[in-house]
């Protein structure tokens, strides 16, 4: 399956480079550090290494030791999938549900650093990160350029002009997610083009399009608000670099074009699949552009710093959405994260890792029904904008997924289809 390539090839590959990064730093933590900074290094290289032992040899996974905040709540994860084994033998990397040992490897990557002060706040991926954000930088600037030059007459657009241009920015966001460093195994996943070129070629590769229920969830949405509470989207974030900034873009436009009053964003609280984005990325993506020699760059982020001290735009972590389980068990686990939630009218669920969690990662026909496969988790109208680079796919129509499958069987895990599916939580 794609599963075991994944573990068997594509993690220690990952660890491989996250070694080489830290090997690659040690006079930098000389310099800043002395001493303490190399010893610490040599000691987080060792537990990584011993990690990779681990996953290659197939030992079963050990609970957590550390006292970081979640640990209890991954070791209680950890008795859950001994339990879900009826005694068949202690969960190992390869006898494990493919999403719980993904995320467990990121977790200890955390905390290799997190153990090993002065260098626990290092990011192992963050060089990837901004290599990915400058190698995109035609793309970004394609798309700031498109977007200033939009809102020039944003005012004078009719209904079905705004529908339009909301349609594009929905689609560039959805492709956008084709950029993911931990797919590629940190190899270069740069979008080198305009973005918005390509879009009407694309649209047959939207195997579900729901476009069209998006919109007139936001415009009925805008037409009730009479009693003039806000109007919220919520964007949960997947990739950091041309992603990112395709996110941004798509959260100013329903600003301005008053489809939204304001838009919470939720990003990772530790570096997690190489490419997420961290509350440092996000930050770090804005005050780029605005550095940026460009002047449509610059006016994006001066213009997207300050929704943030409007306070139109807000930004959040929680340790959540960085732990194994399903987001049908977030009310549970997370109480107060799913009544966060709630207060929204729309969330847009961006990427595969959270259209994998929002569907169990199971092997569900593909003409189950999105609702169905969301086993209960309806906080608020969601959306899920994904390209598909791992094998779980739902609400197909009957034959679709097989026909497809017939001339390529690699469909799934290619990158090449995309979804905009929606569910209306009722």
């Amino acid at each position: 399956s794609f599963a075991y390539f994944t573990i068997k090839d594509r993690l220690p590959q990952i660890l491989t480079r996250v070694i080489d990064t830290l090997h690659r730093h040690k006079n930098e933590f000389f310099e800043e550090y002395g001493e303490k900074g190399v010893e610490a290094e040599k000691r987080a290289i060792s537990f990584l290494s011993k990690l990779r032992n681990e996953l290659q040899t197939d030992k079963p996974v050990t609970p957590l030791e550390d006292e970081l905040p979640d640990a209890a709540l991954w070791n209680q994860y950890l008795d859950y999938q001994r339990n879900l084994s009826n005694g068949n033998g202690e969960p190992s990397w390869f006898q494990s549900p493919w999403l719980y040992v993904e995320c467990y490897m990121y977790r200890r990557i955390h905390a290799a650093l997190a153990h090993n002060p002065p260098i626990d706040n290092f990011d192992v991926f963050k060089e990837g990160k901004a290599q990915n954000f400058f190698e995109s930088q035609e793309a970004v600037i394609a798309l700031c350029t498109y977007f200033q030059e939009l809102l020039k007459n944003i005012k004078d657009l009719d209904e079905k002009q705004l529908k339009e241009e909301l349609f594009k920015l929905l689609q560039v966001s959805l492709w956008g997610n084709k950029c993911d460093l931990s797919f590629s195994a940190g190899e270069d996943s740069s979008q080198k083009s305009s973005p918005l070129q390509s879009l009407e070629n694309m649209i047959p590769y939207i195997l579900v399009n729901d476009l069209e229920k998006l919109w007139s969830l936001l415009v009925n949405t805008e037409k009730r608000n009479t009693e003039k509470s806000n109007v919220r989207v919520d964007i949960i974030l997947d990739n950091a670099g041309f992603e990112l900034v395709s996110d941004l873009v798509l959260a100013d436009f329903l600003l301005l074009s008053k489809l939204a009053d304001e838009v919470h964003f939720h990003g990772k609280s530790i570096p997690w699949y190489v490419s997420d984005t961290t509350k440092h990325d996000f930050n770090w993506t804005i005050k780029q552009l605005q550095s940026a020699n460009h002047m449509w760059m610059s006016r994006c982020g001066i213009n997207w710093e300050g929704n943030l001290k409007k306070g139109v735009w807000v930004y959040h972590d929680h340790m959540f959405w960085t732990l194994p389980h399903d987001f049908s068990s977030m009310a549970e686990v997370a109480p107060d994260l799913y009544a966060d939630l709630q207060k929204s009218n729309l969330l847009l669920f961006k990427g595969d890792l959270n259209y994998r969690k929002l569907t169990g990662d199971r092997k569900w026909e593909y003409t189950v029904l999105f609702h169905q496969a969301l086993n209960r988790f309806h906080p608020a109208p969601l959306c899920s904008l994904r390209t598909l680079k791992s094998d779980t796919q739902v609400g197909l129509k009957p034959g679709q997924g097989e026909e497809i499958q017939a001339s390529e069987p690699e469909w799934m895990v290619s990158g090449k289809y995309g979804v905009v599916q929606f569910d209306a939580a009722l």
